[in-house]
């Protein structure tokens, strides 16, 4: 894969970050043993890639799930998530007095499932602006970035080389 264009290993890195669940804890480290990308290029490509979603997530999932919801085995599926994060959302309602720091802190810890999606699904069912919303999810990923690449340079070799690059 290394032998691909150098556009082309930023494009599927970045395309990787958009994937769900994958996301950029997945991208940076395909982008930089898989593509051989720096490790700054796999960060920023990752991270790109990873945001880009966001906003059309927080702004538009609602009338997604709305015209979705009209077809029963879809409906079914939409309800089950928006009663599940409803029920959430009313058994603590400091949910939304935090929720900067509580969407900053999900998206931050890189697990599985703690992704930009999942906290752009939150700040939607949470009826929360673009604009309150999308800045803790950025730098949510943001942080995240850095620890992925920390954790891959480690896999690597190390963190002196990352130090040094």
């Amino acid at each position: 894969m290394a032998n691909l264009p150098i556009i082309i290993r930023y494009l599927l890195t970045g395309l990787i970050g958009m994937v769900p669940v994958v996301e950029l804890r997945g991208a940076i480290p395909i982008g930089v043993v898989t593509f051989q990308l720096s490790y700054i290029e796999a960060f920023i490509c990752s991270f790109i890639g990873n945001i880009i979603p966001v906003y059309f997530i927080v702004k538009y999932i609602r009338p997604l799930f709305d015209f979705f919801g009209r077809w029963k085995p879809f409906k079914k599926i939409i309800d089950w998530a928006s009663n599940k994060a409803n029920k959430k959302i009313a058994e603590n309602p400091k949910i939304r007095t935090v929720v900067f720091s509580t969407l900053f802190l999900f998206v931050a810890v890189p697990l599985p499932g703690t992704g930009a999606w999942v906290a752009s699904l939150i700040a939607n069912f949470l009826d929360l602006e673009p604009k309150k919303a999308i800045p803790p999810i950025y730098l949510g990923v943001f942080t995240a970035g850095i620890i992925m690449l920390i954790i891959t340079a480690a896999g690597k070799g190390g963190i002196s080389y990352l130090i040094q690059k």
